[in-house]
């Protein structure tokens, strides 16, 4: 697939200081540079020509669109990924999905794995797969029954574990072009949004919360 990442614009940044900086990340952008000359444009890249010492602190899949965290500098690096690693950092993410999930809400607890002979596409495994865990809450569901709004809270941050964990039960996510077999041409997007964000700023400590409405 080739890589058409959107015309450069001005960022749409939520908040900015000397520690850390939170932006939404425009759909169809990469998080950080891919391989090759061609995917060197990136969200890190654009941030970094108004922010020289910003650093990827987490990513997002470059279809999906919503905030993300940048450190400015290595020590606010640290600190940053830290509270990533010990999941202080509460995330919500909202998704279009194809059906109607059975149950309103839950948890998928499935193990997750890179499927190699098809990457970048992960897989649900149970031998070797590494500890994964969504919860979900059905929002809406539209009127012919054939899509449903969820929002879903991933609590550990594997590769595609969202995409990968609906596409589980049943319901990818629409435009999903990885994982939605029918669904992919439900929407000329992924609809997948990350939506909320809450962090603990790496100086102060204060909790900071963070909102980016839903673009679909």
């Amino acid at each position: 697939m080739t890589y058409s990442p959107p015309p450069l614009a001005p960022l749409d940044y939520l908040y900015t200081d000397p520690s850390m900086i939170i932006v939404n990340k425009p759909h169809g952008l990469l998080s950080v540079p891919g391989r090759g000359e061609a995917k060197q444009d990136c969200l890190l890249t654009r941030v970094q020509r108004d922010f020289p010492d910003a650093l990827t602190v987490h990513r997002l899949d470059m279809q999906t669109s919503g905030l993300l965290v940048f450190a400015r500098g290595p020590e606010m690096h640290r600190r940053l990924s830290r509270q990533f690693q010990d999941r202080k950092v509460d995330k919500l993410y909202v998704a279009v999905v194809i059906g109607q999930p059975e149950n309103k809400s839950g948890e998928i607890n499935l193990p997750l794995i890179v499927d190699w002979p098809n990457r970048p596409k992960q897989m649900v495994d149970f031998e070797l797969g590494r500890p994964s865990l969504t919860r979900y809450r059905v929002v809406s569901t539209a009127a012919d029954g054939r899509s449903s709004r969820v929002e879903l809270e991933p609590v550990t941050g594997r590769s595609h574990q969202l995409r990968v964990h609906l596409l589980s039960i049943g319901h990818p996510i629409l435009g999903d072009d990885l994982y939605g077999g029918e669904a992919e041409f439900m929407a000329d997007r992924l609809q997948l949004h990350a939506r909320d964000l809450a962090v603990f700023h790496p100086l102060t400590e204060e909790r900071l919360e963070f909102h980016c409405p839903v673009p679909f």
